[in-house]
C-alpha cells in the first residue's frame, strides 16, 4: 500500500504556487528553468508535482557545489572567488547562466546558507540571493534575502516560495 495520499509530497502551499507558475506561464507562452543551490531541486520538484509542468519547464540545474555552478552554469570562478557563491552577482551569473543553457524564457536563481552551519557575521545562517533573467531583454531583478533560520528545512522552503513567486509572469 503507498503511503502517498493524493495531496502530493510537498506543502500545500508550495504545490499552490507551482500551480500558479504553470497555468501562468503555460497561459503566456512561457517556458522556465530554474538554477538551484540550496533549495537542491525543491523548485523544480514543486514544478513537476504539477499536472501539465512539461509545457512549462524546460529543464532545472541543482548546483550545489561552486565547481557544479562554474561547470554547468559557466559563472566565473572570479565571481566566486571575490563575493562568494552566495551574493547577488553569483545568482545573477547563475540566472544568465541557465538562460543560456536552456530554451527557456525566463530563469531563477537560488543560492542561500540554510544552515544549521556554515554562516558568518556578514552571511549568516538564512541568507539567500535570488535573480530573474528573462531572455531578449536587459531587465535586472537580484535580491538578497534573510529568513531568520527557524531549521533548514524552514529556510530552504521559504527559498523555494520565493523563487516560484519570481517564476510568475
Amino acid at each position: 500500500m503507498s503511503e502517498l495520499t493524493g495531496a502530493g509530497l510537498l506543502p500545500a502551499a508550495l504545490l499552490t504556487l507551482a500551480a500558479q507558475v504553470v497555468a501562468e506561464n503555460r497561459a503566456a507562452g512561457r517556458t522556465v528553468a530554474v538554477a538551484e543551490s540550496c533549495t537542491g531541486g525543491l523548485v523544480a520538484a514543486a514544478l513537476t508535482e504539477i499536472a501539465g509542468s512539461s509545457a512549462v519547464l524546460d529543464r532545472g540545474f541543482v548546483t550545489y557545489s561552486n565547481e557544479s555552478k562554474i561547470e554547468l552554469l559557466g559563472v566565473s570562478s572570479d565571481i566566486i572567488d571575490a563575493f562568494g557563491a552566495v551574493s547577488i552577482a553569483c545568482a545573477w551569473a547563475m540566472a544568465q547562466g541557465a538562460l543560456k543553457r536552456s530554451h527557456a524564457d525566463v530563469t531563477v536563481s537560488i543560492s542561500g546558507i540554510a544552515g544549521p552551519d556554515g554562516g558568518t557575521d556578514q552571511k549568516p545562517v538564512g541568507t539567500v540571493v535570488f535573480a530573474r533573467a528573462l531572455r531578449n531583454t536587459d531587465e535586472v531583478l537580484a535580491e538578497e534575502r534573510w529568513f531568520e533560520p527557524l531549521s533548514r528545512a524552514e529556510v530552504r522552503y521559504q527559498a523555494a516560495l520565493v523563487a516560484l513567486e519570481l517564476l510568475l509572469p
